[in-house]
């Protein structure tokens, strides 16, 4: 489905689906404003009136005037002098991301640039040729999009169909002509938050996915290792206030609905270790988390965020020369989605201790096949417990790191874009950990000794999993398992919960309403159900 940017901003969820592969398409409306708002930069140049990175200068050089004969000279100096990153490149995905955020700001017509820029950028979404963009480098926002502009007028490299071209090879071959920028377009085309923003939806769609496989895999656990469904009373969880855990208790109650494992369970302890009974307040924090930072995301997509932004009239222009092209909010907010997955995932990985560990789980040790000869998933949890501590790592502020650059002009740093990129790695290393974590799940129902049934739910998702991989007997390779896991996490959406309508209570849970989990068809780029997925993978396998 295209996806069309009108008289309203683009939401992140629109903006995933273009970093997924939608189409993006400007509406006449917009592509009016964008180019009314170049005309207030003609009118500037005209009328000489000074314009920070127009005719001066760009940070530590602003108040050096540039002549209009030097002006276009000064914009595609911009990114020659910008274009500073280094490092492995970004993903395809993260790339359209942030070409999809940059075109919704220009189309706010605030940056003055001409339509053939923005036209430009789409046509290059519209064909995948995707600019290289090294991933490091950038303290706000610059250097990302400097690489991207840089295909536009012909320079730098791109990838197109499996190949690497210089960026006038690219545009020639879609049929395209390298672009001599105007006055503020090199500035116009690095400035502003687009980086983040389109990185921060990127997460955002990730991490909403991850989450709902979460609840789904610790649905499994809470059922192998026996657990009691007091934990997700609806009465009980509604004495504490917050919309995230009482849609994690919903959830839970759904997933283990009529199972007779845990029926068989009620009552053989009085509390269970919180990794376990604090699974609505836990995921519930983080959904809150991501709730939050949905409305920081939409914001600044529905933000002007250029230095300097034009506005007025062609009689009266005017120029803005403050600071909102610095991302603090956004800052803030990845780092915070960023440690609420890490403690999330953290979690996880102490429910994969429990289950392997025959002292609280009554199961085989390591889940492996009895005799001594096999290890089972013993060094797999170690694999679960580097990648906890690596997202504890990451998951230090980056909104605090400060520095000074550009002769003390630029003295307060947020590093907003890196922020989004820890984000997105830490999202990854979590989808892993819960992936080891769905892993020795589905083995520990097949190494279980009680005759009683799992919940209808749970018992999809082990059919799922086994349907992909098979029971794990220490005969091949288990990180190839956990490659197959983690790709079923990261591009496929968990079955559907039950309708709370058809639901009976789970036994033992003391009733309440229970939840389902939010229809595909709410997210744009919402990706395939387990049950396609593991038909893929088996035939991948």
């Amino acid at each position: 489905m295209t996806v069309i940017r009108s008289d309203r901003p683009l939401d992140w969820r629109q903006i995933a689906a273009v970093a997924a592969g939608a189409p993006l398409e400007l509406s006449a409306d917009a592509r009016a404003r964008i180019a009314a708002a170049h005309v207030l930069v003609e009118q500037i140049v005209e009328r000489g009136i000074r314009a920070y990175g127009v005719n001066t200068g760009v940070g530590a050089l602003c108040d050096v005037i540039v002549s209009p004969s030097e002006q276009r000279s000064l914009s595609r100096n911009i990114l020659m002098s910008h274009a500073v990153g280094v490092g492995t490149p970004l993903g395809a995905a993260e790339t359209r991301a942030i070409i999809a955020a940059a075109v919704n700001n220009f189309a706010h017509g605030h940056s003055g640039i001409r339509l053939a820029v923005a036209e430009q950028l789409v046509a290059l979404l519209d064909a995948d040729c995707l600019p290289e963009v090294p991933a490091f480098g950038s303290v706000g926002y610059l250097s990302h999009m400097a690489h991207i502009a840089l295909v536009c007028i012909g320079e730098g490299h791109a990838r197109w169909r499996g190949e690497r071209l210089s960026g006038r090879d690219a545009l020639q071959r879609l049929g395209l002509e390298p672009l001599v920028l105007d006055a503020k377009e090199g500035l116009s085309l690095v400035n502003g938050t687009p980086c983040v923003t389109g990185l921060a939806a990127l997460a955002l769609a990730r991490a909403e996915r991850l989450l709902d496989w979460t609840d789904a895999v610790a649905a499994m656990s809470f059922e192998n290792l026996r657990g009691q469904l007091a934990a997700f009373d609806a009465e009980s969880l509604a004495l504490r206030i917050s919309p995230g855990l009482t849609l994690v208790g919903e959830r839970m109650r759904g997933a283990l609905a009529e199972s007779g494992i845990l029926a068989a369970a009620v009552g053989r302890r009085t509390q269970d270790p919180l990794s376990m009974r604090t699974i609505p307040h836990v995921h519930g924090a983080a959904r809150d988390v991501l709730s939050g930072t949905v409305e920081v995301v939409n914001r600044e997509l529905a933000s002007i965020t250029d230095n300097p932004i034009v506005a007025g009239t062609p009689a009266a222009p005017r120029v803005y020369s403050q600071a909102h092209a610095v991302g603090a909010s956004i800052a803030l907010a990845m780092d915070s989605l960023a440690t609420a997955i890490a403690q999330v995932a953290a979690m996880a990985e102490r429910r994969l201790d429990r289950l392997v560990n025959p002292l609280v789980s009554g199961l085989p040790a390591f889940l492996a096949e009895p005799g001594g000869t096999c290890s089972g998933f013993m060094i797999a949890q170690y694999t679960a417990a580097s990648l906890v501590a690596q997202n504890r790592r990451l998951a230090m502020p980056a909104s605090l790191d400060g520095g000074i650059t550009s002769g003390l002009q630029e003295d307060h740093l947020c590093h907003a874009t890196p922020a989004a990129l820890k984000a997105l790695e830490i999202v990854d290393n979590a989808g892993r950990i819960v992936a080891i974590e769905l892993l020795a799940a589905a083995q520990a129902y097949d190494l279980q000794t009680l005759d009683a049934p799992r919940a209808p739910y749970t018992d999809s998702l082990w059919r799922g999993v086994r349907r992909a991989v098979p029971t794990y007997r220490d005969d091949r390779p288990l990180a190839e398992d956990m490659a197959l896991a983690f790709r079923m996490i990261a591009d496929t959406a968990p079955p559907p919960l039950p309708n709370p309508g058809k639901m009976r209570p789970a036994a033992g849970s003391g009733g309440g309403d229970t939840g389902s989990a939010p229809a595909a068809d709410a997210n744009p780029a919402a990706p395939t159900t387990l049950g396609v997925a593991a038909c893929d993978l088996q035939s991948a396998a």
